[in-house]
């Protein structure tokens, strides 16, 4: 596994405090040295952080937290972002730090009380926290730049004081009403792909480690939401005990049900463009699996930590013993790379599926638009040839978008199937970044405009942010969004 791969850095601040919450902690700690006063705003905090932890474990850290903030917003940008070493993230360094932390700040205390009365006494007890927070803010930044931007917090003294309160809290049954943890909607939908893993600050490992309600247990879990905005699923959420039992009980998982284990043997990849190759898996336990087209399969691309990616489903079911998926080989992914690196003829891969229900086309559907943007197209390889085979669908129209020419993958097969199915299928490849490409030239939602949607029911699969902008468009022009189901490619 490369580690420099491994993590991500992404996005962390949700909120007004978390974005800007850092100029707070740079007062203090250098602001401070000529106001000493200052330092006694810490006090509140102290107190504040202790108390909430009492009910909501470390949710503090993730989400007021000023030094958190300077770690999510500002180091973020320049730390090298990589794995922070066992040691500062051993429970016995962080109880011997806190000692010593306290230790250190208990002895000054002693030597200030003797202050008493006198003029000074209040700037020298805001000293002592003006001090503590500047060496949290250069010890801190410099760790956060080294390796990752919350390595403080691995070890972090206010964060032991929390997990202390915490288990208070715990112990007198209280945070089983208030205590909101990262939460999985259902076990069968998660695709186990590790973004939550990737993205987390204090480099957990959420997707492995969820209890019998699919809670996050963790008590080093800062509640940052992270892994919940990050989740290529869409299946986390923050959530108390209650909310958790009634979401694992009450949760659709229709299109999961059939989910198994799979042992497969890659039997042939195929190349179908310079960075896109389809790879066809023979299954030998068990030795056939139905499946939809629509549906998609989970990969193993790694053992330490276990770790699949999910991939559209791009054969029709009509050999239940073999299953064709197309990839993609994306500069710097992390699983593609695994994939066309390592992979090859005669290998036995681990799968998980079948999978998803979002791009299942509704059996009573007339009319249906397909939109693929990208590698998107792949799983409207076989939905296109079971809706002219087998269903009663009259007017079938594919929107085909992507930035050059050469990434229409299977572009002829449509174009065949186009010729064939007696106008009930129309086939419309565009292209964005290609001068001399005599077709449709711009993006998908620039050729929506002179379709006539009234009555389709439509499917989408491409990037997010592709298929947000698809969707606020189809919406403008009329489309129920009901009528809208799509699949993040």
């Amino acid at each position: 596994m490369s580690i420099k791969n491994y993590y991500i850095k992404t996005e962390r601040t949700f909120t007004v405090i978390r974005k800007y919450g850092f100029i707070f902690t740079l007062a203090i700690a250098f602001l401070g040295l000529w106001i000493p006063l200052m330092g006694l705003l810490v006090i509140p905090v102290i107190i504040g952080l202790t108390l909430y932890a009492f009910f909501k474990g470390r949710f503090w850290c993730g989400n007021i937290c000023a030094h958190g903030s300077l770690y999510d917003s500002v180091l973020i940008k320049i730390s090298r972002n990589t794995q922070i070493p066992k040691f500062f993230r051993s429970q016995f360094f962080g109880v011997l730090f806190f000692l010593f932390f306290m230790f250190m700040m208990i002895k000054r205390f002693i030597i200030v009380i003797g202050l008493y009365g006198s003029l000074v006494f209040f700037e020298r007890m805001g000293l002592i926290f003006v001090l503590s927070y500047l060496m949290v803010t250069l010890v801190g930044g410099t760790l956060g730049v080294v390796f990752m931007p919350r390595t403080w917090c691995q070890f972090c003294p206010m964060g032991m004081l929390q997990k202390i309160s915490y288990g208070l809290g715990k112990k007198l049954g209280v945070t089983k009403a208030t205590d909101e943890k990262v939460t999985l909607a259902h076990d069968s939908m998660c695709h186990k792909c590790g973004k939550c893993s990737r993205v987390c600050p204090m480099q957990l490992e959420p997707y492995l480690n969820f209890s019998d309600l699919n809670q996050l247990d963790d008590a080093a879990c800062i509640r940052c939401l992270t892994c919940v905005e990050n989740c290529p699923a869409e299946i986390l959420t923050l959530s108390n005990e209650k909310a958790a039992a009634i979401m694992k009980k009450n949760m659709d998982t229709n299109g999961f049900n059939e989910r198994k284990k799979i042992k497969a043997q890659i039997v042939n990849i195929e190349s179908l463009s310079e960075d896109i190759q389809e790879y066809s898996f023979k299954f030998l336990t068990p030795l056939k699996v139905d499946y939809e087209s629509g549906q998609f399969m989970l990969v193993k691309i790694q053992d330490v930590p276990e770790t699949f990616r999910a991939f559209s489903i791009s054969s029709t079911a009509h050999d239940p013993s073999l299953v064709k998926i197309i990839i993609k080989n994306i500069r710097n992914g992390y699983g593609s790379e695994i994939i066309f690196n390592h992979f090859k003829v005669g290998d036995i891969i681990d799968l998980e599926g079948p999978m998803g229900r979002d791009l299942i086309v509704d059996p009573l559907a007339k009319k249906v638009l397909l939109i693929g943007i990208g590698i998107g197209i792949t799983p409207f390889i076989p939905m296109v040839k079971d809706l002219i085979e087998k269903s009663t669908c009259k007017e079938i129209k594919l929107l085909f978008g992507t930035k050059f020419s050469h990434e229409h993958i299977y572009h002829e097969e449509f174009e065949a199937i186009e010729r064939k199915s007696n106008k009930r299928f129309e086939f419309r490849p565009v292209v964005s970044r290609e001068p001399n490409w005599n077709g449709r030239k711009g993006h998908v939602t620039d050729h929506l405009q002179d379709m006539k949607l009234q009555g389709y029911k439509v499917y989408m699969c491409g990037s997010h942010n592709a298929i947000h902008s698809v969707s606020e468009q189809l919406i403008r022009m009329g489309v129920k969004p009901e009528d809208i189901q799509y699949e993040s490619a």
